[in-house]
């Protein structure tokens, strides 16, 4: 894993220039494009790849999936933070602010 700075909700996510998220009709999923690599992605993760713009905070991105599903907002909390960590420590985000 990359050395990054724990997330702060208030950070910014966007994905690197060099990253592109596809539909990969041969595998039938949403994939993180990036040279040399495919990060394959289950709906839930590219729901938040589409939020992390670097316009929306990781705190709006919580709320916002706080707001559409039925679950405690802790718990929610815990797994759109844990997406973008991980998907920040390998290489393929940015945070922003």
């Amino acid at each position: 894993m990359a050395d990054t700075a724990p997330l702060n909700p208030d950070g910014r996510p966007k994905l690197q220039s060099f990253v592109r998220l596809q539909y990969d009709d041969t595998r039938k999923q949403w994939v993180l494009q990036a040279p040399e690599r495919v990060l394959v992605l289950d709906e839930t993760s590219k729901e938040i790849v589409v939020l992390c713009d670097g316009q929306r905070s990781a705190g709006d991105i919580i709320e916002r999936f706080a707001a559409v599903y039925d679950a405690p907002r802790d718990v929610i909390a815990h797994d759109v933070m844990a997406v973008i960590q991980l998907l920040q420590d390998k290489g393929v985000l940015v945070i922003e602010g």
